[in-house]
């Protein structure tokens, strides 16, 4: 019976630190979609609008790749100058952020 309950409480662990981190994951992206829709000029619901379809790029495939090529790219057609390692710098600490506020949500 202790092995089972044990199973159960590593499967549920394993299952919320997956939907945590999927969580950390999409908050990052809003918060550095916002970040990258504040370097284009855009303010209010066009802003939120362009972080949302940050976050939706973010699934299309494994890793931040798709995040910040489509930042550059929007960068480079509104000639916004961003170098590869301000993005990846801006993108860690949105990423950053994001766990932080999750592990405070998660306390309370």
């Amino acid at each position: 019976m202790t092995l089972d309950n044990r199973k159960k409480a590593m499967e549920s662990k394993y299952a919320h630190d997956e939907k945590l981190g999927f969580e950390i994951e999409a908050r990052g992206c809003k918060l550095f979609g916002l970040w990258a829709a504040g370097q284009l000029g855009l303010e209010g619901e066009e802003a939120k609008v362009y972080a949302a379809s940050v976050v939706e790029v973010n699934l299309d495939e494994p890793g931040f790749d798709d995040v910040l090529r489509k930042i550059s790219n929007d960068f480079d057609q509104k000639g916004v100058e961003a170098t590869a390692h301000t993005l990846h710098t801006e993108l860690d600490k949105a990423l950053q952020l994001a766990k932080a506020q999750k592990m405070i949500e998660e306390k309370e």
